[in-house]
């Protein structure tokens, strides 16, 4: 299913704005989908990044027509859909298909992985650990911390966080519900995939198809940025395998980009929406070179340390961060650094809910209504508020 809109001629040199529209008609942030339903949408993106139980839905939210957050939930609660540690060494929601294929993939490089915490783990056999880790998740599941107990006991000489990472890297291990529900909470707990799903994933795949699934979704790109969104190396080799398959362009620095021939590649000129765009979200991630999605001037704007903000797109680009607060009534108006946010626009009577946007830089009177919009749409279906607040922050410097 080819995700909008139709492809316009387009030159072998690839501008950022080209690449843009390309990226985000295969993201489906163009316009919101309506064939796709939430399942679908998740094989289509080839997962989303779960390391937060939230994020998943916001995406989805933003690139969905008509969706919501209870149909997501259901899924992963029906098993169709789980949580595992896949590309980048990092959780993703994936569908049970997925994560029985995509995790055999990748486990070179969670293998590799292990290599930088040789000193925290002398002494420590690795398989007789997986041994250890699958008898005991298999029984039941695990919290982090009772796994870190445990192991300690077996290898006290070794560094608890360690042991911890080589039972994720060494096992397919899956965060069971209610973790990652919506509206539910629940500590992570972990058993495997095998255990979860009822069936063992396959040997390891030739990476051929993903790469094609890859390119479908976040094409055209070159060989660096497929190795930057799954955690790989050395795959210049496949992408030679499937050249006859493939159309290849250049962007602005001279870097080849491989893409499917009927991939849809937008003239650069295609309106782009106002998106709000959860942390993590993988559009930001999942390229070695961001300049697509992320201008210059806001390199590292999106993230404070290991954190990650939730991120607000104008005309295709990384243009702001945005929170929402909850039940905090009028206290909930206040910036990051205190200050009383400026230039308000507000709905409804009681401020149960309050949508603050920071832009990076000022914005139209035009586009900042459009944010509005579809902020207010936010709030009322991602956060269910009948009464709430939408506040613009000082503009960030």
């Amino acid at each position: 299913m080819a995700p909008h809109p139709t492809s316009s001629p387009t030159p072998t040199l690839l501008h950022p704005r080209d690449l843009n529209r390309a990226t985000l008609a295969r993201q489906l942030l163009l316009r919101r989908a309506s064939g796709f339903a939430p399942g679908e949408a998740v094989a289509w993106l080839v997962g989303l990044q779960g390391q937060n139980v939230k994020p998943p839905y916001f995406a989805l939210w933003s690139r969905l027509e008509g969706f919501r957050p209870q149909a997501l939930s259901a899924l992963i609660e029906a098993r169709e859909l789980v949580r595992i540690v896949t590309m980048r060494s990092t959780l993703h929601l994936h569908t049970a298909d997925d994560a029985l294929t995509l995790r055999p993939l990748v486990q070179a490089a969670r293998d590799r992985e292990l290599k930088q915490f040789r000193a925290q783990l002398a002494g420590v056999d690795l398989d007789r650990l997986g041994t250890a880790v699958r008898a005991m998740v298999e029984e039941r599941p695990y919290t982090m911390g009772e796994l870190r107990e445990a192991l300690s006991r077996e290898w006290p000489g070794a560094t608890p966080a360690a042991l911890a990472v080589a039972a994720r890297c060494r096992l397919p291990l899956v965060q069971v519900t209610p973790r990652g529900l919506w509206g539910r909470s629940g500590q992570v707990a972990l058993t495997t995939v095998e255990q979860w799903l009822g069936r063992a994933p396959g040997p390891v795949p030739a990476p051929d198809a993903t790469v094609l699934r890859y390119l479908g979704a976040f094409g055209p790109a070159s060989v660096k940025d497929m190795q930057t969104w799954a955690g790989l190396t050395r795959l210049g080799e496949v992408f030679e395998r499937l050249r006859p398959e493939l159309v290849t362009f250049r962007d602005e620095n001279g870097a080849e980009l491989f893409d499917l021939p009927d991939a849809p590649r937008p003239a650069p000129d295609t309106p782009a929406p106002p998106r709000f765009l959860p942390e993590f979200d993988n559009l930001l991630l999942s390229h070695a070179d961001r300049g697509r999605v992320v201008p210059p001037a806001h390199r590292g704007r999106a993230w404070k340390g290991n954190q990650a903000f939730r991120t607000l797109l104008v005309d295709g680009f990384l243009a702001g961060v945005w929170r929402i607060d909850e039940g905090e009534g009028g206290k909930a108006g206040k910036d990051r650094k205190g200050g009383k946010a400026g230039g308000g626009t507000t709905s409804g009577a009681g401020g149960a809910a309050v949508l603050t946007v920071e832009p990076f830089g000022p914005l139209t009177p035009g586009v900042r209504d459009q944010i509005v919009a579809e902020g207010e749409r936010l709030l009322v279906e991602m956060a269910g508020a009948t009464s709430y607040d939408i506040r613009f922050g000082n503009v960030t410097s």
